[in-house]
């Protein structure tokens, strides 16, 4: 077996290691308590909170822009693993059953975190994205040499604020705390693992 087909079997391993752990964490943590995250999938949990729209239809729609500009504007092969990747979670998230953890609101928000982090940061490994925020951002920074997290930081602000608005301030709070916890174990998967290993 070539290097290459090793390489592309072990990216679909982790892009789909990740899509089950990023929808154990909203399924089994976030969802039922209404807790968000950041980035697209924070806007599409606040939305499917606020609306009838189911999630798995919001968190594909929403990225679907994101995609696009990634086709555009980094690379054919990055997008078409962003596309499996997305297009995998809102499937999972559509069909597979997971069960509800806990309901002690700490808990959800770091646990929830750590498992949604795991999640796109095991997808990022395979090569793909399972937010658009992270193309969003890399574009602009390609663009006007702003750093990917001060992008990322602000955009997530906003979603924030609203989360504030719409679900109250403690949910927001709460929230903050999951995208910390997530933010953390994805830096670990993306960064400290490759230090800890190499």
């Amino acid at each position: 077996m070539s290097s290459a087909v090793k390489e592309n079997i072990k990216s679909i391993l982790l892009i789909v290691l990740g899509i089950f752990s990023a929808s154990f964490g909203l399924k089994g943590f976030l969802i039922p308590n209404e807790f968000i995250d950041g980035g697209v999938t924070g806007i599409s949990l606040l939305l499917s909170f606020t609306t009838d729209i189911p999630l798995s239809f919001l968190i594909f729609s929403i990225n679907l822009p994101f995609i696009i500009l990634g086709y555009n504007q980094i690379s054919r092969t990055f997008s078409i693993r962003a596309f499996a990747a997305i297009a995998g979670l809102s499937v999972v998230l559509a069909i597979v059953p997971f069960p509800v953890i806990t309901h002690d609101k700490l808990l959800i928000a770091i646990f929830g975190g750590i498992f949604l982090g795991a999640g796109v940061g095991l997808s990022m490994r395979g090569g793909g994205v399972l937010d658009g925020t992270e193309i969003l951002a890399l574009y602009i920074w390609r663009k006007r040499e702003i750093s990917v997290g001060d992008v990322v930081l602000a955009f997530n602000i906003i979603i924030f604020a609203c989360a504030a608005f719409m679900l109250g301030i403690e949910p927001a709070l709460y929230s903050i705390l999951t995208y910390l916890s997530a933010s953390k174990t994805i830096d670990y998967l993306v960064e400290g693992f490759e230090e800890y290993t190499g």
